[in-house]
């Protein structure tokens, strides 16, 4: 009887290890038999091992209620009180659809969206993927520079000193976490302080918010032609369905697929393991994307409604981190200002390598580079100067002197901008049957894809066309 060592869903044998060396694509009647009683997990509960699942995409889930997101859900209740709670209704199945398609194309291929690129066009078409590519970048090194700035406002709501320190401290001990820890292990603890956020579930219950009305707002979109509600919009679409989080989706399962014994250090498509264990990882990791969008989405309409009920009934616009955490005093008292600070400096560290590290991994994949924080340096070189280069100037830029919330919700806004592009080459790559063979994703969700970037589009040029009215 072969030898059988676990790993969530996949099971590795020698005569296994022998197929997949030969290059076959079956098993034998005993191995596919092993695996399939492997998988269905009899000595734990269904649900246990569904939330074992869980991790690249409540990893983005977390990652999307960044300190641009706070700042930008924060500014649209300050500002607009409940006008705006209807863009999270549009934005979860929005948001659902492309995360969901992101992760099946690694799933499906084994590769990232960078190296899927590279195989689909001719090198013209890499110039303009690489282009855009090269763009997303620098608005993630601004967007780095809001969030290593958030970490700094966030250390001084705990009085421990000059902002600009601890905004340089923040972001070369991320650099510092990123050499000498692995990425798990550092999502793990960033979530853990960023689970502070979570205090704004209570201040929604405890500012005895107007139900009805919440209710009436979420259906109805309650619509105005000005510049400032258009860019909100769009700064809400973007900070929700970011760019960035469609190359990190698929990169992080693939980096998770990459530590599962099955095919050694690379990630085995499906196609390539048994069809029970296949639909078990397809099951689980749809589980683990829906689970983290729509925790991200819970945590942003708690935002947008504690801060319309404490800070939006003057309807005036947030100016600091410390007014932002005043929406928590009905809740957290004296404490305000730390839990909020807390949650401010998790979920900025953890957006650091998040925001860096996808268009690494676009950039990487596009180049045919090797890229990973699951690879050591001497074997992803380039990928590392890229992470370190972009930390590092972010981490710079930070101490310009800014106003944090509105750097924070520009951010969004470049995003929302240059999300329809990158939805459209997501789409396009999806609906390529030879680079993703077997793609099991329904006419819904394609359909919900191609939705998305049409109103990620109509937001944009309807944000360009009331900026010349």
């Amino acid at each position: 009887m072969p030898s059988i060592s676990p790993a969530g869903d996949a099971f590795v044998t020698k005569e296994r290890l022998v197929l997949l060396a030969d290059g076959a694509v079956g098993y034998s009647g005993a191995v596919m038999a092993e695996e399939n009683t492997a998988v269905e997990g009899h000595s734990s509960p269904g649900w246990l091992r569904y939330l074992k699942a869980l991790g690249p995409g409540l990893v983005t889930g977390a990652a999307d209620d960044d300190p641009s997101g706070v700042a930008t859900y924060a500014q649209a209740g300050s500002l607009y009180r409940y006008d705006l709670i209807w863009t999270l209704l549009l934005c979860l199945p929005l948001l659902l659809c492309v995360q969901v398609i992101a992760d099946r194309t690694a799933l499906v291929s084994g590769r990232s969206l960078g190296a899927l690129a590279l195989q689909k066009y001719s090198p013209r078409g890499r110039k303009v993927v690489g282009g855009m590519l090269v763009a997303l970048l620098l608005a993630n090194l601004l967007n780095v520079a809001a969030n290593v700035a958030a970490i700094g406002a966030g250390m001084s709501l705990l009085h421990a000193g000059p902002g600009w320190i601890w905004a340089l401290v923040g972001g070369f001990v991320v650099l510092a976490l990123l050499a000498k820890a692995s990425l798990p292990v550092v999502a793990i603890v960033f979530n853990l302080l960023a689970l502070s956020m979570l205090s704004y579930l209570g201040v929604a219950a405890l500012t005895h918010p107007h139900w009805l009305s919440i209710v009436a707002h979420t259906i109805v979109p309650h619509l105005r032609l000005d510049k400032g509600y258009a860019a909100m919009v769009v700064a809400i679409l973007g900070t929700t369905i970011s760019p960035y989080m469609l190359f990190w989706q698929s990169g992080n399962r693939i980096e998770e697929m990459r530590g599962e014994p099955a095919g050694g250090d690379k990630a085995l498509p499906l196609k390539r393991r048994s069809w029970r264990a296949a639909q078990f990882k397809r099951r689980s990791a749809l589980f683990d994307v829906v689970a983290g969008m729509t925790f991200s989405q819970i945590v942003a309409f708690a935002i947008m409604i504690s801060t319309a009920d404490t800070i939006g009934g003057h309807h005036t616009a947030i100016a600091s981190a410390a007014q932002a955490a005043s929406a928590l005093q009905p809740f957290a008292g004296r404490f305000a200002e730390h839990i909020f600070a807390l949650g401010f400096i998790g979920s900025g560290m953890l957006a650091i390598p998040v925001l860096v590290g996808s268009a690494s991994i676009g950039i990487s994949g596009l180049l045919g580079k090797e890229w990973g924080f699951s690879r050591p340096y001497r074997e992803a070189p380039f990928f590392y100067w890229l992470i370190i280069g972009g930390t590092a100037l972010g981490t710079t830029f930070s101490v310009l002197p800014i106003n944090i919330i509105s750097l924070l919700v520009i951010c969004a806004v470049v995003n929302g901008l240059l999300a329809p592009a990158f939805i459209v080459l997501l789409m396009l790559i999806a609906a390529d049957t030879r680079l993703v063979s077997g793609m099991p994703i329904s006419r819904g969700v394609r359909f919900g894809g191609w939705l998305t970037a049409a109103v990620m589009g109509a937001a944009a040029v309807a944000f360009f066309a009331l900026l010349f009215i």
